[in-house]
Protein backbone atom coordinates (compact mmCIF):
# COMPACT_ATOMS: atom_id res chain seq x y z
CA UNK A 1 0.00 0.00 0.00
CA UNK A 2 1.45 3.35 -0.95
CA UNK A 3 1.62 6.26 1.56
CA UNK A 4 -1.30 8.31 0.77
CA UNK A 5 -3.39 4.76 1.13
CA UNK A 6 -2.04 4.31 4.85
CA UNK A 7 -2.90 7.84 5.20
CA UNK A 8 -6.31 7.66 4.77
CA UNK A 9 -6.80 4.62 7.29
CA UNK A 10 -5.45 6.69 9.87
CA UNK A 11 -7.67 9.43 12.24
CA UNK A 12 -7.48 12.33 11.51
CA UNK A 13 -5.96 15.15 14.43
CA UNK A 14 -9.03 17.52 15.21
CA UNK A 15 -9.69 20.86 14.52
CA UNK A 16 -6.41 23.03 13.42
CA UNK A 17 -4.06 20.62 15.17
CA UNK A 18 -2.68 18.38 12.50
CA UNK A 19 -2.13 21.61 10.13
CA UNK A 20 -0.19 23.16 12.75
CA UNK A 21 1.81 19.64 13.56
CA UNK A 22 2.37 19.86 9.29
CA UNK A 23 3.45 23.15 9.56
CA UNK A 24 6.00 22.13 13.01
CA UNK A 25 7.45 19.29 10.83
CA UNK A 26 8.30 21.21 7.64
CA UNK A 27 9.75 23.89 10.22
CA UNK A 28 11.94 20.69 12.12
CA UNK A 29 13.12 19.78 8.36
CA UNK A 30 14.34 23.01 7.36
CA UNK A 31 16.23 23.40 10.50
CA UNK A 32 17.79 20.08 11.12
CA UNK A 33 17.42 18.08 8.15
CA UNK A 34 15.35 14.40 7.41
CA UNK A 35 17.88 12.78 9.43
CA UNK A 36 17.95 14.20 12.31
CA UNK A 37 14.68 14.88 12.42
CA UNK A 38 12.68 12.71 15.12
CA UNK A 39 8.94 12.57 16.26
CA UNK A 40 9.93 14.07 19.64
CA UNK A 41 11.45 16.86 17.81
CA UNK A 42 8.14 17.91 15.99
CA UNK A 43 6.15 16.68 18.98
CA UNK A 44 7.78 19.55 20.97
CA UNK A 45 7.79 22.02 18.07
CA UNK A 46 4.35 21.42 17.86
CA UNK A 47 3.22 21.09 21.40
CA UNK A 48 1.73 17.83 20.93
CA UNK A 49 2.10 14.44 22.21
CA UNK A 50 4.15 11.62 20.22
CA UNK A 51 1.66 9.21 21.15
CA UNK A 52 -1.16 11.73 19.28
CA UNK A 53 1.84 11.70 16.13
CA UNK A 54 2.06 8.45 15.98
CA UNK A 55 -1.91 7.85 15.98
CA UNK A 56 -1.93 9.64 12.76
CA UNK A 57 1.34 8.56 10.87
CA UNK A 58 2.79 5.46 11.20
CA UNK A 59 6.54 6.82 11.01
CA UNK A 60 8.66 9.73 9.78
CA UNK A 61 8.75 9.42 6.34
CA UNK A 62 4.91 9.32 6.40
CA UNK A 63 4.48 11.76 8.17
CA UNK A 64 7.21 14.38 7.13
CA UNK A 65 5.74 13.92 3.54
CA UNK A 66 2.26 14.59 4.53
CA UNK A 67 4.00 17.90 5.81
CA UNK A 68 5.55 18.77 2.86
CA UNK A 69 2.97 18.21 0.69
CA UNK A 70 -0.01 19.92 2.77
CA UNK A 71 1.63 22.61 5.15
CA UNK A 72 0.72 26.46 4.54
CA UNK A 73 4.30 26.54 4.16
CA UNK A 74 5.41 24.89 1.35
CA UNK A 75 2.63 25.99 -1.53
CA UNK A 76 2.08 24.83 -4.62
CA UNK A 77 2.56 27.28 -7.58
CA UNK A 78 -0.29 28.53 -9.57
CA UNK A 79 -1.22 27.22 -12.77
CA UNK A 80 -1.63 30.50 -14.93
CA UNK A 81 -1.78 31.30 -18.34
CA UNK A 82 0.24 34.28 -19.11
CA UNK A 83 -0.18 33.66 -23.20
CA UNK A 84 3.90 32.89 -23.43
CA UNK A 85 6.08 30.17 -22.46
CA UNK A 86 8.35 32.84 -20.87
CA UNK A 87 5.46 34.46 -18.26
CA UNK A 88 4.49 30.94 -17.39
CA UNK A 89 7.83 29.64 -16.09
CA UNK A 90 8.27 33.32 -14.41
CA UNK A 91 5.01 32.92 -13.12
CA UNK A 92 5.72 29.11 -11.88
CA UNK A 93 9.32 29.86 -10.64
CA UNK A 94 9.53 33.22 -9.01
CA UNK A 95 5.97 33.37 -7.61
CA UNK A 96 4.30 31.23 -3.91
CA UNK A 97 5.78 27.82 -4.21
CA UNK A 98 8.56 28.84 -6.94
CA UNK A 99 12.32 28.56 -6.39
CA UNK A 100 12.72 31.91 -4.56
CA UNK A 101 10.45 31.00 -2.00
CA UNK A 102 12.81 30.07 0.55
CA UNK A 103 11.14 27.78 2.95
CA UNK A 104 10.63 25.15 -0.21
CA UNK A 105 14.23 25.26 -0.85
CA UNK A 106 14.95 25.11 2.54
CA UNK A 107 13.09 21.76 2.53
CA UNK A 108 14.19 19.88 -0.05
CA UNK A 109 17.56 20.71 1.13
CA UNK A 110 17.36 19.04 4.15
CA UNK A 111 15.97 16.01 2.50
CA UNK A 112 17.99 15.51 -0.22
CA UNK A 113 20.89 13.14 1.66
CA UNK A 114 18.03 10.77 2.80
CA UNK A 115 16.27 11.06 -0.93
CA UNK A 116 19.18 8.66 -1.83
CA UNK A 117 18.85 5.93 0.73
CA UNK A 118 15.10 6.19 2.29
CA UNK A 119 13.23 4.30 -0.78
CA UNK A 120 9.94 4.84 1.19
CA UNK A 121 10.45 8.56 1.73
CA UNK A 122 11.93 8.68 -1.86
CA UNK A 123 8.36 7.31 -3.32
CA UNK A 124 6.55 9.39 -1.62
CA UNK A 125 8.25 12.50 -2.05
CA UNK A 126 8.44 11.51 -5.79
CA UNK A 127 4.37 10.76 -5.93
CA UNK A 128 3.07 13.26 -3.27
CA UNK A 129 5.46 16.27 -3.54
CA UNK A 130 7.10 16.23 -7.03
CA UNK A 131 3.99 15.08 -9.10
CA UNK A 132 1.66 17.69 -9.01
CA UNK A 133 4.50 20.17 -9.36
CA UNK A 134 5.57 18.75 -12.67
CA UNK A 135 2.38 17.99 -14.03
CA UNK A 136 1.95 22.64 -13.47
CA UNK A 137 5.13 23.09 -15.54
CA UNK A 138 4.10 20.06 -17.79
CA UNK A 139 0.70 22.08 -18.43
CA UNK A 140 2.75 25.21 -19.45
CA UNK A 141 4.79 22.93 -21.58
CA UNK A 142 2.12 21.80 -23.49
CA UNK A 143 0.19 25.14 -23.74
CA UNK A 144 3.74 26.25 -25.48
CA UNK A 145 3.51 23.57 -27.93
CA UNK A 146 0.27 24.20 -28.75
CA UNK A 147 1.11 28.05 -29.00
CA UNK A 148 4.19 27.15 -31.67
CA UNK A 149 7.06 28.41 -29.29
CA UNK A 150 8.72 24.68 -29.07
CA UNK A 151 9.55 23.58 -32.31
CA UNK A 152 8.81 20.06 -33.20
CA UNK A 153 12.11 18.52 -33.39
CA UNK A 154 12.72 20.01 -29.31
CA UNK A 155 12.83 17.02 -26.76
CA UNK A 156 10.24 18.53 -24.43
CA UNK A 157 10.39 16.20 -21.43
CA UNK A 158 14.20 17.21 -21.47
CA UNK A 159 13.67 21.03 -21.53
CA UNK A 160 10.95 20.54 -19.16
CA UNK A 161 13.57 19.75 -16.51
CA UNK A 162 16.57 22.05 -17.71
CA UNK A 163 15.21 25.00 -15.65
CA UNK A 164 14.84 22.84 -11.82
CA UNK A 165 18.35 20.87 -13.04
CA UNK A 166 20.45 24.56 -13.82
CA UNK A 167 18.37 25.97 -10.39
CA UNK A 168 19.25 22.80 -8.27
CA UNK A 169 22.71 22.83 -9.33
CA UNK A 170 23.57 26.41 -8.72
CA UNK A 171 21.66 26.30 -5.13
CA UNK A 172 22.74 22.66 -3.42
CA UNK A 173 26.17 22.36 -5.26
CA UNK A 174 27.51 25.59 -5.75
CA UNK A 175 25.73 27.29 -2.92
CA UNK A 176 24.56 30.06 -5.29
CA UNK A 177 20.95 31.13 -3.80
CA UNK A 178 18.12 31.03 -6.20
CA UNK A 179 17.44 34.53 -7.72
CA UNK A 180 14.50 35.96 -9.86
CA UNK A 181 17.18 36.92 -11.61
CA UNK A 182 19.35 33.92 -12.02
CA UNK A 183 16.02 32.10 -13.28
CA UNK A 184 15.57 34.85 -15.87
CA UNK A 185 18.63 34.03 -16.96
CA UNK A 186 18.29 30.34 -17.24
CA UNK A 187 14.81 31.30 -19.51
CA UNK A 188 16.06 33.75 -21.94
CA UNK A 189 19.01 32.14 -22.49
CA UNK A 190 18.58 28.55 -22.09
CA UNK A 191 15.01 27.42 -22.37
CA UNK A 192 13.81 30.02 -24.88
CA UNK A 193 17.13 29.55 -27.36
CA UNK A 194 16.61 25.73 -26.94
CA UNK A 195 12.59 25.94 -27.18
CA UNK A 196 13.00 27.32 -31.08
CA UNK A 197 15.01 24.07 -31.84
CA UNK A 198 16.56 24.52 -35.47
CA UNK A 199 14.38 27.11 -35.88
CA UNK A 200 17.03 29.13 -34.14
CA UNK A 201 19.68 28.65 -36.30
Amino acid sequence: MDAAGVRQQRPRVEGGREEEILDATVAVVAELGYDRLTMDAVATAAKASKATLYRRWTSKAELVVDAISRAKGCPMPEDVDTGSLRGDLISISCGDGGFTDELPMSVVAGLLTALHRDHELQKAFRELFLAPRLEITGKAYERAVVRGEIAPDVDVDLLSVTLPAVIIQHAYVLGIPPTDDLILRVIDNVILPAARGSQAS
